[in-house]
């Protein structure tokens, strides 16, 4: 059946502001082109578009031809205002940005794991409002936390875990309501395949796996374009995946004796010690991130050049076993290595893990470095804020 008027005038109007999201500030002419719809139409959703207070006239095109100029129009991007949040197990980054993700004020605070959980969560949500004082903004609209371990699917609210701070969860809560926001939670290695796919290694790659090799191990699955959260928010749990290699075998508790045993920050730093590199102790790396040890591992045996290849293809067979494992039930096509030790391999574990995995698995598999590195986190958790945003900005109410 026909839409009815008023259902045209909705769809016209969200493609066009999805349109103008997407590529910046566009005509009426350019608009026309993208949309396919008639010249008096576009001229109609302008108009109906500017009184709405979405959009505005931001400059003009065609100062390098003959005849008028023309408008250009551009989304209000005060229009609302958002925060993301990534939260580690010692401390948090944050940013806050306008509608169009334009960066206003960004922050980092590093929590030492002696500090009790009310002084933790007073310090990030006063980090927040330093933050959003620095922009010179009011209200937030909506708020992204990405966070270690398990997002309930039902509640959207992080799980008890053990080994991770509490003040995680009291940090959820203590911004749900703060000025006036939505705030969602989502898994932080969920969070890094969404700006892969949008901003990274896996743009042109509707399905794709990303493995986040850090303090710990786990995975995103995207299918068909589509985050994989599974059942109960727990698919990629990949630390408790039985594997060789190892004395024994997880538990319902205990990841010990699953791939974690292999592949996780301990295990790796263990298996740099056995190879006879000299690796310090955890440290900050450039971002101010606290770099698990297993990062330094591998940063020192590129560095060590010949004396690091051992370690390196060692490194390389252990993590292939995890992918070989996802590759047989998913087949993705493509596998981004993501987290602090992903990252310091780089280029050089990728292309190892790919060569090792070719002889494990007849299903042909890219395996790729991560290119966002350790800003993945707080790039998806802002654009999940984003999203949540567009939703109610450009609804039919907001129009």
């Amino acid at each position: 059946m026909p839409a009815s008027p008023r259902t045209a005038r909705v769809i016209n109007d969200r493609l066009a502001l999805d349109h103008l999201l997407r590529e910046g500030p566009l005509t009426a002419a350019r608009l026309k082109e993208l949309t396919g719809l008639s010249r008096p139409t576009v001229a109609d959703l302008v108009e109906r578009l500017t009184e709405a207070g979405l959009i505005r006239v931001v400059g003009e095109s065609g100062a390098d031809r003959r005849g008028p100029n023309a408008r250009l129009y551009g989304l209000v991007a005060e229009r609302a205002h958002l925060a993301a949040l990534d939260v580690r197990t010692s401390g948090l980054a944050l940013v806050v940005t306008d509608l169009l993700g334009t960066p206003l004020a960004e922050a980092r605070l590093p929590i030492d794991g002696g500090l009790g959980t009310v002084p933790a969560v007073e310090r990030a949500v006063g980090l927040l409002d330093t933050a959003l004082a620095e922009a010179r903004v009011e209200a937030l609209h909506s708020v992204c936390v990405g966070a270690p371990g398990l997002v309930d699917p039902a509640t959207g609210e992080l799980r008890d875990s053990t080994g991770l701070p509490g003040w995680h969860r009291r940090l959820v809560r203590a911004l749900q309501g703060h000025r006036s926001a939505r705030v969602l939670v989502e898994n932080e290695t969920n969070l890094a395949a969404v700006a892969e796919r949008r901003h990274g290694a896996a743009q042109d790659h509707d399905t794709f796996v990303l493995l986040w090799l850090g303090h710990g191990v786990g995975a995103a699955v995207v299918l068909d374009g589509v985050l994989r959260r599974g059942a109960g928010g727990g698919a990629g749990e990949i630390g408790f995946l039985p594997v060789p290699l190892t004395s024994s075998l997880p538990s319902a508790t205990d990841c010990g004796g699953g791939f974690h045993s292999l592949a996780g920050a301990s295990a790796v730093h263990d298996l740099a010690r056995h190879h006879g590199l000299p690796v310090a102790g955890a440290r900050e790396d450039a971002d101010g991130r606290d770099e698990p040890v297993s990062a330094t591992a591998v940063r020192a045996a590129l560095e060590a050049g010949a004396a690091g290849e051992l370690f390196l293809d060692a490194l390389a067979d252990r993590v292939a076993l995890g992918v070989a494992a996802v590759a047989a039930v998913l087949d993705p096509g493509c596998v981004v290595l993501a987290g602090e030790t992903g990252e310091a391999g780089g280029e050089a574990l990728a292309a190892r893990v790919g060569k090792r995995l070719a002889t494990l698995s007849p299903l042909r598999t890219d395996v790729r470095a991560t290119r966002l590195g350790g800003r993945a986190v707080l790039a998806g958790a802002l654009l999940a804020a984003q999203e949540e945003a567009r939703e109610a900005v450009f609804s039919p109410e907001a129009t």
